[in-house]
């Protein structure tokens, strides 16, 4: 690839997704299709994380989450769950200084249940070292159930209520986007997914509510930087309407007033 992602990207498009979520699938068939173990799926994938996250900066995305361990995931063997905690702690150890020196933002939505707890400690050693950056805001969702957070917001909530913080009547959406694990985040305007499968797989369910969806056939280890900016090439050339009219005042600003 000749220049930066921007560059590419050119006048195709002149409003990116504020905040692009992606669904990373595909590497287990990716290394599966060449013969070799899982895991040098999961190796090369890491790699395609840094692609990724450098582009969509460089498009001035400001908010990208990516999907990096379901709640589900634990059903996987134990020594593909053990490789994959493995790649998560030479990721940080190893791109969380040039992340924060790029002015890179990082926060982890998810359980800490169950979770080792040295990744607990530099998963949050990224949070805080990089909490006041300001260029670009990477939300790793980690051990992350949307299902299981609802559960948890509701289940926060109630409390509230019963100890007499809280009004039952007063509840809104407002309330339940405070005690979701993405509080103060805002929702996503476009799901990615690779691998060519269509569906969320539990993944920010509450969030995407209006957010587009777009699926590509190729494998996460064989996504680049073109390939992001096809996704939102096509994302730029949706019309969203928020449930409401084409030209009725159903724009995002419209509805957000």
């Amino acid at each position: 690839m000749r220049g930066t992602a921007g560059q590419q990207a050119g006048s195709a498009f002149q409003s990116p997704p504020r905040h692009l979520a992606i669904i990373m699938d595909g590497n287990g068939r990716w290394a599966r299709r060449r013969g070799l173990p899982r895991h040098h799926g999961h190796h090369k994938g890491v790699e395609t994380v840094r692609t990724i996250v450098k582009a969509a900066r460089e498009l001035g995305i400001a908010y990208l989450t990516l999907y990096s361990f379901s709640t589900e995931n634990w059903s996987r063997p134990k020594d593909e769950i053990n490789e994959l905690f493995k790649l998560l702690r030479i990721f940080i150890r190893r791109d969380l200084a040039e992340l924060h020196q790029n002015n890179v933002c990082i926060r982890v939505i998810g359980e800490r249940q169950n979770v080792p707890d040295d990744i607990v400690s530099l998963l949050a050693e990224a949070e805080n070292l990089t909490r006041d950056n300001t260029a670009q805001t990477l939300i790793i969702a980690f051990n992350y159930g949307a299902r299981q957070e609802i559960v948890r917001a509701v289940r926060d909530i109630a409390e509230r209520v019963k100890n007499g913080e809280l009004d039952s009547e007063s509840i809104d959406e407002a309330t339940i986007d405070s005690a979701l694990f993405t509080a103060g985040i805002p929702d996503p305007d476009l799901v990615l997914r690779t691998a060519g499968e269509k569906r969320l797989s539990n993944f920010l369910l509450w969030q995407s509510s209006y957010a587009e969806l777009v699926f590509v056939d190729k494998e996460w280890p064989d996504m680049n930087a073109e390939d992001l900016v096809g996704a939102l090439e096509e994302y730029a050339s949706r019309k969203r309407k928020y449930g409401g009219l084409l030209g009725e005042g159903s724009d995002e600003k419209a509805l957000q007033s």
